[in-house]
């Protein structure tokens, strides 16, 4: 099977065969994955150097200059580095651009604290109106990839891992799936999350769903999956916590609690695998089936 970034680099190169509008810019980040497009369209295949605040800049430009850019590096170098160009290149100006990152959290732990953004997510939340696609399979990549790029105008940011599950789940943008039915509490898995998500939860009564979109949230979908028992742990690849106001909005006016798991603030500086990651914060699946069942019995 492949990964999330070589189908990526796939769509992106077929994509720019067949849209006139759509630009790709790089910060040196997987040149060589669009070695291929930047030989047939030298002109739409932009390769800023290690110039991450420029990145978002020339995306902003071309954005303003009528075409659809997709900017494309590690999301530490995507998101947080760049940020202010991302607060005022894209929403200040009215402009959208589609923001594809790769090493999330903890794809490359032997990168150090520089390669991990478990913040990146919460940081968009400080900003308007982003959609934010976190896909867990290769499959599910390519089809938001694809809806990210016919999104209009709109920021969509795309958070792509080398951590996926093992099969695709037939997503749909902006709806949460039912992967399993239950009546004790509602566990969402985001993306990557939902095999440990899974298997933690083999034999419990509780509805899991399944997000690979986590912006705009399915709020909808969490209040029909809580009609009952309305407590609800959210398993996410990134900072803990990050979409729990989200389902605390969703949930308002009825009694409900919430659990978030995810990435600690506390940094981990002993820098192993990514199962020696997850397994360090209580996200492997052993871990979760402990700390939700402590949460909803």
């Amino acid at each position: 099977m492949d990964t999330m970034r070589e189908r990526f680099f796939d769509v992106t190169t077929r994509l720019l065969d067949d849209d006139p509008r759509l630009a790709v810019v790089l910060a040196d980040i997987s040149a060589a994955g669009f070695a291929t497009a930047a030989g047939r369209h030298p002109d739409r295949v932009i390769n800023v150097g290690i110039r991450e605040q420029l990145l978002i800049g020339a995306a902003g430009g071309l954005a303003l200059a009528g075409m659809r850019p997709i900017a494309h590096t590690f999301a530490g170098f995507l998101v947080e580095r760049p940020f202010e160009q991302v607060k005022l290149d894209l929403v200040h100006q009215g402009v959208g651009a589609v923001l594809v990152s790769a090493a999330g959290s903890y794809d490359w732990p032997a990168g150090g604290r520089t390669h991990m953004s478990p913040g990146d997510v919460a940081l968009l939340d400080t900003l308007p109106d982003w959609t934010v696609h976190v896909p867990g399979h290769p499959d599910e990549a390519e089809r938001l990839l694809r809806h990210a790029v016919a999104d209009g105008d709109r920021n969509v940011y795309v958070r792509l891992s080398a951590h996926q599950n093992a099969a695709a789940v037939p997503v749909e943008a902006g709806r949460f799936s039912t992967v399993r039915r239950g009546s004790a509490g509602v566990v969402v898995a985001v993306g990557p999350m939902l095999d440990a998500a899974l298997a933690a939860t083999e034999g419990l009564d509780v509805t899991v769903l399944y997000a690979a979109t986590v912006r705009p949230f399915d709020a909808a979908g969490l209040r029909a999956a809580a009609a009952g028992r309305a407590d609800v742990v959210l398993v996410e690849p990134y900072l803990a916590g990050t979409s729990a106001n989200e389902a605390h909005a969703a949930l308002n006016d009825r009694p409900h609690r919430v659990l978030g798991l995810g990435v600690p603030r506390e940094e981990h500086r002993h820098y192993g695998s990514i199962p020696e990651h997850l397994a360090a914060y209580g996200l492997d699946a052993a871990s979760l089936r402990e700390r939700i069942g402590t949460f909803l019995w």
